[in-house]
């Protein structure tokens, strides 16, 4: 009786401790075969990652006392707010048109990318950016940027400015918003146009 007994507690204590092992190594089983990188789950589910606000089709208008000074349009526009340096980011481009005091279209910019620094007021278009003045002077370059506070465009890339009788390349740029004040720094050439 002691050693049926003892038997079937060696045997239910076997069976436990066999169910408890298998239970245990299941649970190793199942975690390694899982395997998370926390970066990569964090980067997915990080707030500044997405932006704060997205515009589709955007047509916007910057006035000053009534005066239309800009007019903006995008066909997309995603504005992050949640990081340290806001900043709003147009992926499919962008077409801006000054104005000047008489409310006249004074120049046009476009650019199949651009973003804009809300905290420094700088704008960077990229990507096939032309700027075309009241004019007809035609800018042509890569990348520009546009200081909103100091009124003035620049780059230090390959530009190339189209007049009514001259073709002008160079490296660098330096001009008024209106684009009607304008300076390459470093001309490379220039072609004269006959009529």
């Amino acid at each position: 009786m002691i050693t049926t007994l003892l038997t079937r507690l060696i045997s239910y204590t076997i069976s436990t401790l066999s169910i408890k092992v298998i239970t245990v190594f299941l649970g190793i089983v199942m975690l390694c075969s899982c395997k998370n990188d926390i970066d990569v789950i964090n980067t997915f589910t990080e707030i500044h990652n997405l932006p704060t606000q997205s515009v589709k089709n955007l047509e916007t208008i910057y006035t000053d006392s009534g005066k239309i000074q800009i007019k903006l349009l995008a066909p997309e526009l995603k504005r992050f707010s949640n990081v340290e340096e806001p900043y709003i980011e147009f992926p499919t481009g962008i077409k801006v048109v000054f104005y000047d005091k008489n409310q006249e279209p004074e120049s046009r910019l476009t650019a199949k990318y651009a973003i804009y620094s809300e905290t420094n007021k700088l704008w960077e278009a990229r990507d096939s950016v032309i700027a075309i003045n009241n004019l007809g002077d035609t800018l042509n370059t890569e990348l520009l940027f546009w200081d909103e506070k100091k009124e003035w465009i620049y780059t230090n890339k390959f530009v190339k400015i189209t007049t009514e009788n001259e073709v002008i390349w160079g490296e660098g740029l330096e001009a008024n918003q209106e684009f009607t004040d304008w300076k390459i720094k470093n001309v490379k050439g220039i072609i004269y146009i006959e009529k």
